[in-house]
């Protein structure tokens, strides 16, 4: 599993990469769209910025996964929406737009998975590798 000092250097190449090509690479990751999603810090209640993949988008919801990477643990932006669903967006270096995230429902979750995985194999590799359930998160325009 990555630490988070692996999780924030991947990030941290991925922003210098969209910038220096002018985001000719790192628009897309694995075929998925990426984003720069920023929640508020729950301990902090500074702003935290993290590069995503969006594995479905329908419309004008945008569905993030928060594996990990199959660690056995939440990582910390998923946690802050958790306790702050008010979050900004910026898919594909585009404008910042203000959203609202919910943890996708069982129901929810049910229908989207098989898409997630279609999307992108990993995901199901991920969730072989723990025993939490790996959230999905709906963010949908406030």
């Amino acid at each position: 599993m990555p630490s988070d000092l692996q999780l924030k250097i991947m990030n941290g190449v991925h922003r210098a990469l969209l910038t220096v090509t002018g985001g000719r690479i790192g628009n897309q990751i694995f075929g998925m769209p990426s984003l720069e999603l920023t929640t508020v810090g729950r301990k902090s209640g500074t702003p935290r910025k993290v590069m995503l993949t969006a594995p479905v988008i329908d419309g004008d919801t945008i569905v993030v996964v928060a594996s990990r990477g199959g660690d056995p643990t939440h990582p910390a932006w998923f946690l802050n929406l958790r306790d702050n669903p008010e979050v900004e967006v910026a898919l594909a270096q585009g404008a910042r737009k203000p959203m609202r995230a919910h943890v996708a429902t069982a129901e929810e979750r049910a229908s989207l998975w098989p898409r997630v995985v279609a999307s992108y194999k990993g995901y199901g590799d991920y969730q072989t590798k723990t025993t939490r359930e790996i959230p999905l998160v709906l963010l949908t325009p406030r």
